[in-house]
């Protein structure tokens, strides 16, 4: 019975198509499902960064389009590099990059080491743990701008009861030095969780059989830790450091919604200035030769970390 559907099928293929089919190759069949995702792929994605190299090496400008296109060669990838403007950019966008997978990580693995101890509410306090990164990017910018407000936001009364300083004192969105911090604790509040994920998988990975083993060469649990815990949960560490990474180079949605790249430019990171000079000041070619280095920095960045975790993940 389960067959009928196939034989109609097989009936009501013309005899002609049939028989190409049935000389085609296992390969060739495979090619054929293949190949629609392949041109999806070059259409989405390999056109766009051809066009957009071609575009680097140019002064063209979306809101001219009656203007003559001119080849300039190197001199926007020149003037980018020369500009003092695009490396503050570069060092608040490290600032944010560096302390985010740093706090991630670091309290990622712990809480990931305290839900892998099983206890009596476990599912519940791992579901209230998971649920900030459930949220959009603009409705975590939107809560923590509520909660950096000097009047009435909880954030700074939390600070006041543990230094006594005066809660309407300080603005977290709203003062140089401390603006790229609060953009520090948003992210890491909402990214925490997918850290401690991929850290808890990791941790469960780990045979019981291999710290009983040590237990039974009267290894201390802080020695276990070191020499067991920490050596085969690395490998997952560092894959979440590359997601994180990777994500947090190109933020833009919760910054942008947070403080808008403020106050100046003290949260400008890469993304934000891109955006910028693509659709606000419409220098096509200067910002396509911009985006090109941001690609080339990440990729070859990310080359690199990948063969170090393929040699951790070798040994």
């Amino acid at each position: 019975m389960k067959n009928i559907p196939i034989e109609k099928i097989a009936a009501a293929t013309p005899e002609t198509v049939a028989q190409r089919i049935r000389g085609l190759s296992d390969r060739s069949i495979a090619w054929i499902f293949v190949a629609p995702t392949i041109f999806l792929l070059l259409a989405i994605n390999i056109f766009p960064l051809i066009w957009t190299i071609w575009l680097s090496f140019t002064n063209s400008r979306v809101n001219r389009p009656n203007r003559d296109v001119e080849w300039v060669g190197l001199r926007n990838y020149e003037r980018i590099l020369s500009d003092s403007d695009i490396w503050n950019t570069m060092q608040a966008t490290a600032h944010f990059l560096i302390w985010t997978i740093v706090l991630q990580v670091l309290i990622g693995f712990f809480l990931a080491f305290l839900i892998n101890k099983k206890f009596r509410g476990n599912d519940l306090w791992t579901t209230i743990i998971v649920f900030p990164m459930m949220l959009s990017p603009a409705v975590v910018g939107n809560f923590w701008t509520f909660l950096y407000q000097p009047q009435i936001g909880l954030f700074n009364y939390v600070i006041a009861f543990f230094t006594g300083v005066d809660p309407a004192s300080f603005s977290m969105i709203g003062d140089v030095n401390l603006a790229p911090w609060a953009i520090v604790i948003a992210d890491t509040w909402m990214w925490t969780p997918f850290v401690m994920l991929i850290c808890l998988a990791g941790l469960r990975s780990i045979p019981n059989s291999i710290y009983e083993a040590a237990e039974c060469d009267r290894a201390s649990k802080w020695r276990q830790f070191w020499t067991i815990t920490i050596p085969m949960v690395l490998p997952f560490l560092m894959l979440a450091v590359l997601f994180r990474g990777i994500e947090n180079f190109k933020m833009f949605d919760l910054v942008v919604q947070l403080t808008g790249g403020g106050p100046g430019n003290t949260t400008t990171l890469t993304s934000i200035d891109l955006k910028r000079e693509a659709f606000e000041k419409w220098r096509t070619g200067y910002s396509s030769a911009y985006a090109v280095i941001l690609f080339v920095t990440v990729f070859g960045l990310a080359s690199i970390y990948v063969k170090a975790l393929n040699k951790v993940k070798e040994r």
